[in-house]
């Protein structure tokens, strides 16, 4: 059975169409427990035959196995009739506006994906999943992300694991298409002191290294500067991930695509506060690219500090931050945010081949 994710299904493949209806909750951020009843539904039907699974559809059947309940039963069905589901047609009707001409040309031009997770850290899906919708989103790379060691509550990855991992995606690149590929990386934590939460050897071995602050948010901003700075001084950092930590309310994409008024009328996190000036200032000093985080809950930097780096000369990386395959189309949020304030696609890193990107991390590390 076909495997899309990110593309309507031609031909009603009922395994295809449960997938596509838990990529579309997971780009709306709906709950957890909802997409995953629909992803283990289709990785139990998987596993049948299409004869045994229109059989149980038509003798109603379906509910008698594991994993399968009502409603991904009562849409299996209407696909085996050669029907769209009912939950999918609703799900596509409200899946969002059309991106205007110049959101969906930088759209068009990003290559790839620089931040994102697998079920190896705190990500939700296995990484030939994620490595899957990418391909089906038309990406020619995606660069894996999963946490460090120190963020325990997101099961960071020891420099074991890490070596691991890195094992694990060079068997899985084999036998992905030629187009595609998996680079190797990490969202290593910025410590206290600034330095990074991962062996340096092991880091100087990844294609893509970006650098986040996950903790001691509410430092003073003089001692956040500092922080930053020797983060982004190191040469093993290419990315400076969502740079305030800020949370916003997902809703307040709705409103005007950058979260500041959502942030406003009932923000869930302020950004942390550093001299904006001075690290714009030294990521173009040391060429490291700052981050344009898609997720709805982050928009991170707000449209000022993003103008303001633009101001500065910074490079950027409009990334998804992805914990589910369907959360990687969140690229659009940002490439609107990008499209607002200036930025064009000859700053964007992402928009280069991957050989391109990968000689840009290189020529960090030299």
């Amino acid at each position: 059975m076909a495997l899309p994710y990110g593309c309507r299904v031609a031909v009603r493949d009922p395994v295809a169409d449960l997938r596509r209806i838990a990529f579309l909750l997971e780009r709306a951020n709906e709950g957890t427990h909802r997409v995953r009843a629909f992803r283990s539904a289709a990785s139990v039907l998987a596993e049948l035959s299409e004869q045994e699974v229109a059989d149980r559809a038509r003798s109603g059947r379906l509910t008698e196995l594991a994993g399968v309940g009502q409603v991904t039963a009562r849409c299996v069905a209407e696909s085996v009739r050669g029907e769209e589901p009912v939950y999918l047609r609703r799900l596509e009707d409200t899946a969002g506006v059309d991106l205007d001409e110049a959101t969906a040309a930088l759209r068009g031009a990003l290559r790839g994906d620089c931040h994102l997770h697998s079920d190896w850290s705190d990500g939700g899906s296995p990484i030939e999943e994620m490595a899957m919708a990418a391909v089906e989103l038309g990406h020619e790379y995606m660069v894996l992300t999963d946490h460090s060691p120190r963020l325990t509550v997101a099961r960071g990855l020891s420099a074991a694991r890490l070596r691991e991992q890195l094992a694990y995606v060079a068997a899985i690149n084999d036998s992905l298409p030629s187009s595609f590929r998996i680079l190797t990386g990490i969202e290593v934590d910025i410590l206290a002191d600034g330095s990074l939460d991962q062996d340096p050897q092991l880091l100087a071995q990844l294609d893509i290294v970006v650098a986040s602050v996950h903790s001691g948010l509410r430092d003073d901003a003089a001692r956040m500067t500092r922080r930053m700075l020797r983060a982004i001084e190191n040469p093993l950092v290419d990315v400076l991930g969502h740079c305030t930590g800020r949370k916003v309310p997902a809703s307040a994409v709705g409103l005007d695509g950058d979260g500041d008024r959502g942030h406003r009328a009932g923000r869930t996190r302020p950004p942390s506060e550093f001299d904006a000036a001075e690290v714009f200032a030294a990521c173009v000093a040391h060429d490291t690219a700052v981050e344009i985080n898609s997720r709805p809950d982050r928009l991170d930097p707000p449209k000022r500090l993003l103008r303001q780096a633009l101001e500065a000369g910074c490079r950027f990386a409009i990334d998804s931050d992805a914990h589910a395959p369907g959360q990687l189309d969140w690229l659009r949020y940002g490439c609107q945010r990008a499209v607002q304030c200036g930025v064009e696609a000859d700053r964007v890193v992402n928009t280069w081949p991957a050989d391109r990107l990968r000689d840009w991390a290189a020529a960090h590390r030299r």
